[in-house]
């Protein structure tokens, strides 16, 4: 039987990337002492994986493909192929940036300043690239295993981090220089399986189901009746993803509307709806939206 192996990130994104397959609708289990997770389709082999080293097994063939950061294909040089872009992250739906910081009273204000200084960072090749693209010379990187933010100013002038809301950086009472790079997490190939058409397919199908799952993140259907005489007043209310879904009922004076909005803004126009002569108004849940 054809199978497809494929990488899971372990750290950061695991907890969030294990909620998205199961909104996408494979159950991934793991276990605390194993690093080969079960997965509900026997096509699928999973193995957990570092995200900073998933792109060098993906290279290699050891894993067919793999979720991981644009950053760490960046960072290792990987030759692999991005098939799409997975835009999750451990607190949120966003990208995030690596950034140079210094401490808030620091004389450092862009990247000339850097030279001869010493810049800590778990990206030293995206790091070297950005001082040479600035032009800065005699700057020393250093690799960081963690804890990055507290190495300044006593370990290091400078650091390069990675940030999905500044609020570490700002707790620690850095300020953000400039974005070194900016980055989302992406669902990687080997160039090798991707030629196989039987593991592309697949490879697709499953990016087709988690992005479907992404997009339906903080999102609900709405369906409400309304006398057509009322129609207008009621879809001037509704902030569609698109044009609402309009069906005539039985009853050809009255229609269904259907429609897809942020669940954050429900409590304010449903109040609204009502005014406008909706009824039958009905909240849904979404797993998934395939645009």
């Amino acid at each position: 039987m054809n199978q497809l192996k494929l990488g899971i990130p372990k750290g950061s994104l695991q907890d969030a990337t294990i909620d998205l397959f199961a909104r996408a609708g494979w159950r991934v289990t793991i276990s605390s002492r194993s690093y080969v997770p079960s997965i509900d389709d026997p096509e699928i082999e999973c193995l957990m994986v570092r995200a900073q080293e998933m792109a060098r097994y993906v290279e290699t063939g050891a894993l067919d493909a793999g979720i991981t950061g644009h950053d760490w294909v960046v960072e290792t040089e990987a030759n692999v192929q991005e098939l799409a872009e997975l835009v999750y992250a451990k607190q949120r739906l966003a990208r995030v940036r690596w950034v140079l910081a210094v401490p808030e009273d620091s004389p450092i204000q862009k990247p000339a300043d850097l030279a001869g200084k010493v810049i800590a960072t778990e990206v030293v090749r995206t790091t070297e690239k950005y001082l040479a693209k600035h032009g800065v010379k005699g700057a020393r990187v250093e690799f960081s295993w963690g804890a990055t933010e507290v190495k300044v100013p006593r370990l290091a002038d400078a650091i390069v981090e990675v940030t999905e809301t500044g609020s570490s950086l700002r707790a620690n009472r850095l300020r953000i220089v400039d974005t070194v790079l900016e980055s989302a997490t992406v669902f990687i190939m080997n160039r090798e399986a991707a030629a196989s058409a039987w593991k592309r397919e697949k490879a697709e199908n499953l990016i087709l189901m988690l992005q479907g799952a992404i997009d339906a993140t903080n999102k609900v259907g709405l369906m409400l009746n309304v006398r057509r005489e009322h129609l207008d007043a009621v879809l001037g209310v509704l902030p569609a993803l698109k044009n609402p879904t309009i069906s005539t009922l039985s009853d050809p004076e009255w229609v269904a509307v259907n429609t897809i909005i942020e669940e954050a803004v429900v409590r304010q126009i449903l109040p609204k709806l009502k005014a406008a002569k909706a009824q039958g108004i009905v909240e849904y849940p979404l797993n998934k939206i395939v645009l």
